[in-house]
């Protein structure tokens, strides 16, 4: 078998790339939670220790607020797989014809689009300086809810709604909450 000097070097360098990627793509991957690790006898241990040193009453609590988000969050997921799955039913059945098809497909695809768009615009206004943001769009209103630990000013409601507004192509109407925290 014969092969040029090319097509050996291309195919080393190759294998090189693909080994140098991995590599860095699994460096910078946590550990998987292991619930069997929490009942060990190290942190049985270190959990005595912090209670023997008085350290028990200095441990602040976790945002209960960011949990209710999580909860909104879930149950706006829910409704909206719920839906999918309706429209998922009317566009398999048989008596549809072509054209609800193709809509029925298209509300799904809306549907869809609005979720990323809401997870996107999150992440966005997180970006900015909160710790913790709720996005529900309904049709052309959109509506933020924002965790923050300092007081809240027209100014910040203001710099969030023109965010919202130039990165959203459908909102209309942009409603600012603010949720302070408990620290």
């Amino acid at each position: 078998m014969k092969t040029s000097k090319r097509t050996v070097w291309f195919l080393t360098l190759l294998s090189l790339v693909a080994v140098i990627s991995i590599y860095y793509a699994k460096k910078d991957v946590p550990m998987p939670f292991d619930g069997i690790a929490i009942f060990t006898k190290e942190t049985k241990d270190a959990t005595k220790l912090l209670e023997k040193e008085g350290k028990s009453e200095e441990v602040k609590p976790v945002f209960a607020e960011s949990y209710i988000f999580q909860d909104m969050r879930m149950q706006v997921r829910d409704e909206r797989s719920e839906m999918v799955e309706q429209l998922t039913a009317k566009m398999t059945s048989p008596d549809s014809s072509a054209d609800e098809k193709n809509e029925l497909f298209n509300e799904i695809a809306d549907l869809r689009k609005v979720s990323s768009t809401e997870a996107l615009m999150e992440m966005q206004i997180q970006a900015l300086g909160y710790p913790e943001v709720f996005v529900r769009a309904e049709e052309e209103r959109v509506n933020v809810t924002v965790l923050s630990t300092e007081s809240h000013s027209t100014k910040m409601a203001d710099e969030i709604t023109q965010y919202v507004l130039s990165s959203w192509d459908g909102a209309q109407t942009v409603k600012v909450d603010f949720a302070e925290t408990k620290e």
